[in-house]
């Protein structure tokens, strides 16, 4: 690929259509919402030349305009993603709107997909916003509209995490998408407010804000393809019950990367190990919460492996993983909707006693499969690819489904020494191909 040149052409600040009411003024963040810092996710959609587009006159001015009256037109629906971070239990809902950057690219897109890169990828996001977690930064939103010369674009998009996790967020891109595409979608947008009402603080201490652990750590993509995803499904089919695809590549990137650390452990002898697994609380709950809940709504669960276990079998990684999550579910999450905060004030005790090994070493894990990604159609069609930037976060999993929904791309970050022997493990390399073309057909 050659040197990308980025021109910004605007920059603005989009507010909602309507102003938000005087009673609306203080939106109130949950106890979840509360521990958490203000992480910027970011992730960035696609979108090929339009067959309508002329080749010497793309649509550009045009399609930027739509995205910025139905941007409006959405945050009159999310209201408080136009106002500002006030402190660590509150939004300002003040109007004060979400950035919007416009930007020409010079190169093509297919050169993008072709060979993806982490750097040029960065260059898709507005201010360097992606995994920011600076504590001064009190904007919620901002997008970043790229168009490139052939005709194509990118979305890349930050959200703060404070506000909103995974499921929020898509939910906010795709009702923009409905809106951009037929404005009649806006009567159909309802998102729910109810985190504070369900997660109140009660009696629970206000717990540290978790922070991002940087140093010395590489990302790297892998592509696990839906053949691939199958054979290690059979692998395990025998000794586990219905083995999801998250259960067997999580179990398979964990094992591979404990194999990775046990032979480049330095100073740690008999390193034990944690796979922390992050759980979308709303349809984990009873009664559930509706999909359309606005906030962050996570929490997780944890798989311990023993330091002792000089061969980790991938079926018991997995029926590990399936353990803990049902005991995670009946103890604790079926329980949040009644018995909340003294069912939390349990789990954390119970989770407390799992960090207290020496020699521990922790993985995290976030999946975004099964969330509609793919399904953001702002009028010109699907995006071709979805993606986030470079992950940031030491020894952190990230999942997201590939365009037929079939496979896997795993965002791994290690640290450097690791992923060196990592990325060359064989076993690894037999399902996952390293940053492969976007442009694949991942059903072969």
């Amino acid at each position: 690929m050659t040197s990308m040149e980025v021109e910004i052409i605007s920059r603005e600040t989009i507010k909602p259509s309507t102003p938000t009411l005087p009673h609306h003024g203080t939106y109130h963040l949950s106890f979840l919402e509360q521990i958490n810092p203000r992480t910027y996710t970011p992730v960035v959609y696609f979108y090929p030349k339009e067959e309508s587009d002329s080749d010497h006159n793309p649509n550009f001015g045009d399609k930027s305009n739509q995205l910025k009256k139905s941007l409006s037109e959405t945050l009159a629906k999310y209201y408080p993603f136009s106002g500002r971070i006030r402190d660590r239990v509150s939004i300002d809902c003040n109007d004060e709107g979400v950035i919007f950057v416009e930007a020409r690219i010079k190169v093509k897109l297919s050169e993008i997909l072709e060979h993806p890169k982490d750097e040029v990828l960065d260059l898709l996001f507005t201010d360097n916003l992606q995994w920011n977690d600076d504590s001064n930064l009190t904007v919620i939103l901002a997008v970043q509209v790229s168009f490139f010369d052939c005709g194509g674009m990118a979305i890349g998009i930050c959200m703060s995490h404070k506000v909103a996790d995974t499921s929020t967020m898509i939910n906010f891109i795709n009702d923009w998408a409905a809106i951009t595409r037929d404005h009649k979608a806006d009567q159909y947008v309802s998102p729910e407010f109810i985190a504070a009402t369900v997660f109140p603080q009660g009696e629970i201490p206000l717990l540290p804000q978790s922070v991002i652990d940087k140093g010395d750590y590489v990302s790297k993509r892998f592509v696990f393809a839906a053949p691939k995803v199958a054979a290690l499904k059979a692998m395990v089919c025998d000794k586990v019950q219905n083995p999801s695809k998250v259960e067997v590549v999580t179990a398979f990137i964990h094992r591979c990367a404990i194999s990775a650390l046990k032979s480049n452990s330095g100073s740690l002898l008999n390193p034990s190990t944690l796979l922390i697994q992050t759980v979308n609380l709303r349809g984990r709950m009873v009664p559930p919460l509706p999909k359309s809940s606005v906030g962050s709504m996570v929490w997780f669960y944890a798989v311990p492996t023993a330091e002792d276990e000089s061969v980790i079998e991938l079926h018991d990684l997995v029926s590990q993983m399936k353990e803990r999550m049902a005991h995670f579910c009946v103890t604790y999450a079926e329980k949040f909707g009644k018995e909340w905060p003294l069912i939390f004030m349990e789990c954390m005790k119970d989770s407390r006693k799992l960090f207290q090994k020496q020699n521990l070493v922790v993985y995290r894990c976030s999946s975004w499969c099964r969330f509609p990604v793919y399904e953001a159609d702002f009028g010109w069609g699907k995006p071709i690819w979805v993606t986030i930037a470079s992950c940031v976060m030491k020894n952190s999993i990230f999942l997201i489904d590939t365009r037929n929904g079939e496979g896997i791309e795993a965002h791994v970050n290690l640290e450097k020494q690791h992923m060196d022997v990592f990325e060359r493990d064989a076993e690894l390399l037999a399902f996952a191909s390293l940053n492969p073309s976007a442009n694949i057909d991942y059903n072969m």
